[in-house]
């Protein structure tokens, strides 16, 4: 197993997080919002301007505490990722080891050069039930890991 997956309490292994990708389209798209918004808010006075600084600035926040919430991890039981950051919309949704279909990451130039993956935890069932996510640091070591573990679990007989 690669040095750079790291082993938590238990069986967990934490797997990915969102890249730095992702941080910094946010950022960019916070900066291009605030540069279109402000001059016409300021044509309405500077406390309008204020408040669509401050409520861009807001969403901004919360989009970036919503990336870092995003973490990636199995354990016995399966592969799950969990998100959220607010009270009702925190959560975990995963696979099951018995459900697994396969892992698989999309690389092209930009996401090579940028070790930002998307990746795809598929499901045999259902696709409504897979886990598909973007901009994932550490994706294509994530994927080998899913799936060795998961075929691990097939050879040695633990999944039927």
């Amino acid at each position: 197993m690669s040095e750079s997956i790291q082993q938590t309490s238990g069986d967990v292994t934490s797997l990915a997080r969102k890249s730095w990708v992702a941080y910094l389209w946010s950022v960019v798209l916070t900066l291009v919002a605030l540069a279109l918004t402000l001059p016409g808010a300021w044509q309405h006075g500077w406390m309008t301007a204020l408040a669509c600084g401050a409520a861009i600035l807001f969403i901004a926040a919360y989009v970036i505490l919503s990336l870092r919430a995003v973490h990636l991890y199995c354990d016995d039981v399966g592969v799950w990722v969990y998100s959220g950051v607010l009270p009702w919309n925190k959560g975990v949704a995963g696979v099951k080891w018995r459900d697994l279909d396969e892992a698989v990451y999309f690389q092209g130039p930009v996401s090579w050069a940028l070790r930002s993956y998307r990746l795809r935890i598929g499901h045999r069932f259902t696709k409504s039930s897979e886990i598909i996510l973007t901009k994932m640091w550490r994706g294509h070591e994530a994927v080998m890991t899913i799936n060795s573990r998961h075929q691990d679990l097939i050879r040695s007989g633990q999944l039927m």
